[in-house]
């Protein structure tokens, strides 16, 4: 089960030039053939179908806690993409001006005429994410070695998705990803080590360019993000310490799993697009004293 909290891993900053096409590139990182959303449902279903759990269990907590950080890298390429996507149409209830004409210069028009100006399942290139991408094989051996090479995928579509785009908040995104998505890299390769005696670690990093070049990376890096492995679990997971032990083989720093989640920040508060009718809640009276009253009442904090 996932424990689902109202908060995202990183704090976004507001975009200093929001673009439909900044977003469409982004799209990669979520929908694409190595995007979060492939990552996410590999390691789930691989979690779900784990065989052998009781005489294998170190392997399959290391999927489980990986699996369940995931959900968290969805929400904020998500978020990227809405924030990228917020304010690029002229807002308003007049439809006689054309408030979305830049639609039709957008790359991908489904942020326009399919969502409120917001994420969807899909890759830079408006192809909606499906179930073909999982690979669920049975066989650990091969199911992690599918996993490391995932893991060098995304890191590849990463670095890529950060020189095409400039804005603070797609590259701080993405420099998170980069530092975390290395983490999951090394942990398969670590697993892939005990499990077969192959020093897998020895290939690392893939690509070759350091997270150092990237100064949004740098920054979590200096926060220690690539040495803690989170479990996403209050009490569960706790044998994926088994394998993630020792030193990182890049820079030589102690590796700590840590029980729980990332503390995480507030998720940003999306402004209304009248113009897409989102909300499309024009006719609700809202009443905040209302509200505020049955709280009280029934004991919630608002």
């Amino acid at each position: 089960m996932i424990l689902k909290m109202d908060r995202l891993p990183i704090e976004l900053p507001k975009p200093t030039n929001p673009s439909a096409n900044d977003a469409a590139a982004v799209q990669e990182l979520l929908g694409g053939k190595f995007g979060e959303m492939s990552t996410l449902m590999n390691y789930t279903y691989q979690s779900f179908n784990f065989r052998g759990r009781k005489k294998l269990r170190p392997f399959y907590d290391l999927i489980c806690s990986i699996a369940g950080e995931e959900y968290g890298h969805i929400e904020v390429v998500s978020y990227t993409i809405n924030l990228l996507l917020t304010g690029v149409s002229k807002r308003g209830i007049d439809p006689t001006i054309a408030p979305l004409a830049e639609g039709v210069n957008a790359r991908n028009t489904y942020h326009f005429n399919a969502s409120g100006q917001t994420a969807l399942p899909m890759d830079s290139m408006g192809k909606f994410w499906d179930g073909s991408n999982v690979f669920s094989s049975g066989n650990l051996k091969l199911d992690l070695l599918h996993n490391f090479f995932l893991e060098c995928g995304a890191r590849a579509g990463k670095m890529r998705t950060y020189e095409m785009v400039t804005d603070p908040t797609a590259r701080t995104m993405v420099g998170y990803l980069l530092v975390r998505g290395g983490l999951h890299v090394v942990a398969y390769a670590k697993a892939l080590e005990l499990l077969t005696g192959v020093q897998v670690t020895k290939l690392l990093p893939i690509p070759d360019l350091s997270n150092d070049k990237f100064p949004e990376a740098k920054k979590f890096m200096d926060d220690k993000m690539h040495l803690k492995l989170y479990t996403f679990s209050q009490d569960d997971y706790k044998q994926a310490a088994l394998i993630w032990h020792g030193n990182h083989p890049e820079d030589g720093q102690p590796l700590e799993v840590v029980q729980g989640a990332i503390p995480g920040h507030p998720i940003p508060d999306l402004d209304e697009e009248p113009q897409l009718n989102a909300p499309g809640s024009d006719d609700y009276e809202y009443d905040p004293q209302m509200f505020a009253d049955m709280a009280k009442k029934m004991g919630i904090s608002l």
